[in-house]
């Protein structure tokens, strides 16, 4: 099963990812996650991404692309994966259609959380975390029960810079600008599920369960 997860930042794609990645038995591919390990490894794409990385500048898509095809021809990934953060733009899919086709395969489902606007705003503003440990609480819907402290080690939980609300707007707005149209891209493959993730995290797994299951429309 070979699936792309798309939706803003705060949707709970990456919950559920990992929720889908144990149960069919494939590997969730993140894109931050492949960075950091190339750039901790560092691979030659790996200093490349950290040359751009450390002046303040995206990582081209040159480099990313480069990181999944490497990844997907690992034979870990014979039997699928999720791609979680990648593609954001329509190029990005151009090219993971050009990597997939190298090597006979293609996407069997695109799946699109879909989370109201001001609800995202909410999750991610309420999102605090450890700067010690990195373990990761919400103000409301999953408060630390030592108040401001973390349960795990005692240090003082902080708010990342990108979940202030003026980042959190930045966020959004560049994710409809840029990755917003890979829906329309998707949709014309017939291969994009659409759910709704402002629901309960196992009604949300529930129902990605199901779209999973629907045969492709011809």
């Amino acid at each position: 099963m070979r699936l792309v997860f798309l939706g803003a930042p705060g949707v709970g794609k990456g919950t559920q990812a990992d929720k889908a990645a144990v149960q069919y038995g494939i590997r969730k591919i993140s894109t931050g996650d492949l960075l950091r390990e190339a750039v901790r490894n560092q691979t030659t794409l790996g200093l490349e991404a950290k040359a751009h990385m450390d002046q303040g500048r995206l990582v081209p898509d040159s480099v990313v692309i480069g990181l999944v095809r490497e990844k997907l021809a690992d034979p870990s990934h014979a039997t699928g994966f999720i791609l979680d953060g990648f593609p954001r733009t329509v190029p990005q899919a151009e090219a993971l259609a050009k990597v997939l086709a190298e090597r006979g395969l293609q996407l069997d489902r695109v799946v699109n959380f879909r989370v109201p606007r001001e609800e995202i705003v909410k999750r991610l503003s309420g999102r605090r975390s450890c700067p010690n440990c990195q373990a990761t609480y919400h103000v409301e819907f999953a408060p630390s029960k030592r108040g401001d402290l973390c349960e795990r080690c005692g240090e003082t939980l902080v708010q990342r810079s990108d979940d202030h609300r003026e980042a959190i707007e930045t966020r959004l707005r560049v994710y409809e600008d840029q990755t917003a149209p890979l829906i329309t891209f998707y949709e014309k493959q017939r291969v994009l599920a659409d759910l709704n993730g402002a629901e309960a995290v196992e009604t949300v797994y529930r129902n990605l369960v199901k779209a999973l299951a629907i045969p492709q429309t011809a």
